[in-house]
């Protein structure tokens, strides 16, 4: 079975309300959708979102990259060269993320519906349902507060709490959120980079003297500064989360030997796609540490790929944050996971079980072979 065509198209998608974070605020949730057919009439779905002030990745870059440089390669080729063609992708470009994972998650979703199983089970993977938290962007006091506690009240046990603009006012935002809810749920802190390292010590600590015992700390100082990172690791009881500083194996390698984390966030569009992300889960679970499956604001395509590999991973990652379609008005992806809330619930079709985008507008003509 070879690769027949490349259709690429894009999905915008309102929010329910904006998200804000230390390095951005978003009202729409925008992906890059990657069709690719076979010559035998299967079809795998890809997407990627452009996230340039994390991965680079714009949805012009993206375009480009896959147009240009990865379509031709992979046109005419058998799904049966898996790793060959993941190489293919994954050699074509420097960086641009998110543009190979769009591709290396259609291809597998191709070779797993070749084997008539989803793609978590030929991964390896068991029980077929997670539980995810909900992010509470950051706002004025209260209304992160009455964010949170309408997450509460629809079932999410686990919150993410975005941080990072205000030492201060990020202290008051997070004790009012324990205060409201703090018995029902558990909190995870994300500052996005937003600190430096001497600031994410004397805040964690403040809070965790006032009695915050919050799950985890995520990404407190910029991605390159490993030793702030090292830094508060050593210093802080919280368990600390290495998001931004890893987007490979190799990062993972390196910032298990500085032991400056505690916990890996693997997104398959930082990684690359399921092939890199199944790399840095294989690293961190070598070296005993943990990992969170998380993702961009992305639509149900990358989230429900993003599900297929925590399943297959689950003794390693232990903690998901998959909540991009639950954050959009409304989904138009037709199959692959069901989103009930907190709950993510992958069926038994072939590959990712996606079968259809509604609303995708077409970027081009098909890329056939």
């Amino acid at each position: 079975m070879r690769i027949a065509a490349i259709e690429l198209g894009i999905v915008r998608v309102p929010l329910r309300q904006p998200f804000r974070t230390a390095l951005r605020c978003v009202e729409q949730a925008v992906d890059v959708v990657v069709r690719v057919r076979t010559d035998a009439g299967l079809v795998g779905y890809g997407a990627a979102p452009p996230t340039a002030a994390i991965t680079g990745d714009t949805v012009a870059s993206i375009v480009a990259a896959i147009r240009g440089v990865m379509a031709p390669r992979l046109l005419g080729r058998s799904l049966d060269e898996r790793d060959d063609l993941a190489s293919l992708i994954h050699t074509a470009v420097p960086g641009q993320p998110s543009a190979k994972a769009a591709l290396d998650i259609a291809l597998h979703d191709l070779w797993a519906q070749m084997q008539g199983m989803p793609l978590y089970q030929c991964l390896g993977g068991g029980v077929p349902q997670l539980r995810t938290d909900l992010t509470i962007s950051v706002e004025e006091v209260a209304v992160m507060v009455s964010h949170a506690r309408q997450a509460v009240d629809s079932g999410y046990r686990a919150l993410k709490i975005k941080l990072g603009r205000e030492s201060a006012l990020d202290i008051e935002r997070v004790l009012a959120i324990h205060n409201a809810v703090g018995d029902r749920a558990s909190l995870r802190l994300d500052a996005n980079q937003g600190w430096t390292a001497k600031q994410a010590v004397e805040i964690m600590q403040t809070l965790e003297g006032a009695g915050v015992q919050a799950e985890l700390l995520e990404q407190p100082v910029p991605a390159r500064d490993l030793d702030g990172l090292a830094y508060v690791t050593s210093r802080v009881r919280t368990p600390v989360v290495a998001d931004e500083s890893v987007f490979n194996e190799h990062d993972a390698l390196e910032i298990i030997r500085r032991g400056a984390c505690d916990i890996i966030n693997i997104k398959l569009m930082k990684a690359g796609g399921i092939s890199g992300a199944l790399r840095i889960a294989e690293v961190a679970g070598a070296h005993g540490l943990s990992c969170m499956m998380g993702c961009m604001l992305e639509g149900a395509i990358g989230v429900t790929a993003a599900a297929h590999v925590a399943v297959a991973r689950a003794s390693t990652i232990t903690a998901i944050d998959l909540d991009g379609p639950v954050l959009c008005r409304y989904n138009p992806v037709e199959g692959g996971a069901v989103f009930g809330g907190p709950d993510i619930t992958l069926g038994d079709a072939p590959g990712l079980g996606i079968h259809g985008v509604g609303e995708m507008e077409r970027l081009d003509d098909e890329f056939t072979a």
